[in-house]
Parts: C-alpha cells; sequence; structure tokens
C-alpha cells in the first residue's frame, strides 16, 4: 500500500524521537496487499489490528481511564502515541480530533502525538470500482483541509496518514 502523510503541528518531528514507533505503524500500513478484488473496511481494520498488536502496541486504550460502557477509546496507543483509523463516515472526524486533544491535555496527559489514518480520495475510488463500498468516507483530503480551520481548538500535534 502507498502512503501520503501531513504533518499538523509538527508531528512528524516530535514522532522521529519516537523513530521505532513511527516506523512501525508506517510499515505496518506500507506491508498490506489489497486483494485484486478488493478489500472491505472490516477487513482492513482487522489486519491492521492484527499487525499492531502483533507488535506490542494497545487496542481499545480509554481516552479518560474509565471501563464504562461506551468509553471513549482510541485504536492503538503506545509510546504516548494515539492512533485513530477512520474509515467511517466523514462526521466521525470532529469526534476523531478531539479525542486527540482531549488526549493530551493535562487532565488526562495520555499523549505526545496522535496518528490518524484514513484512505485518500483515489483509494476510495479504487475499492468502488472494484465492487466494495467505501462511499461516504472519511479521506485524507478533508482531513487535511479541515484540520488548518480548527487550529486555534486542536492543539495537539498530528500526523495524518492516508493510504493510496
Amino acid at each position: 500500500m502507498h502512503i501520503v502523510t501531513y504533518n499538523y503541528r509538527f508531528a512528524d518531528e516530535i514522532l522521529n524521537s519516537r523513530l521505532d514507533v513511527k516506523n512501525e505503524i508506517l510499515d505496518v500500513l506500507r506491508d498490506i496487499r489489497v486483494p485484486e478484488s478488493g478489500i472491505s473496511t472490516r477487513d482492513l481494520n482487522s489486519t491492521i489490528r492484527t499487525r499492531l498488536e502483533a507488535l506490542g502496541w494497545q487496542s481499545q486504550v480509554s481516552v479518560f481511564g474509565g471501563r464504562g460502557e461506551g468509553e471513549t477509546r482510541f485504536d492503538f496507543m503506545k509510546s504516548r502515541v494515539g492512533v485513530e483509523v477512520q474509515f467511517g463516515h466523514a462526521s466521525f472526524i470532529g469526534i476523531d480530533l478531539l479525542k486527540f486533544q482531549v488526549g493530551s491535555y493535562s487532565g488526562v496527559d495520555k499523549i505526545d502525538v496522535g496518528i490518524y489514518v484514513m484512505a485518500t480520495k483515489e483509494f476510495l475510488k479504487e475499492m468502488e470500482e472494484r465492487g466494495r463500498k467505501w462511499s461516504g468516507r472519511l479521506t485524507f483530503e478533508k482531513a487535511t483541509r479541515y484540520l488548518p480551520f480548527v487550529r486555534s481548538a486542536i492543539h495537539v500535534p498530528i500526523l495524518v496518514v492516508g493510504l493510496s
């Protein structure tokens, strides 16, 4: 898989201080092979989860520390790096960005930097052509257009990663 990145608030530079962690996730994403028939969002999520967990990433980590029903969670976390993998509807962007911000806030203080993974418009189009239902999903392009407008509210550094 090919990846593209967008560096928000110097996330790339911060991740370079944890190069092993940064390379783990980027290598996992690059090593994904999409079958000729395409891939479903569920299968892609499952592949990412299996590979990251095998490398010691914690999955479904509570943002606030609670264990209650409906608790807000990061998809993955390791070495104070929070990861959200979003192949859902575009409307989830606000919730995901807020998770990163709250997780970095002094009262919670779980992450120093976030990695936000999603598909590119090109990837969505390709999956649609292969008969997979990927329309309406959040895209890398939308996230990178959106982030500069929330700069006053979202202070945590985030590396946005687009899969194509």
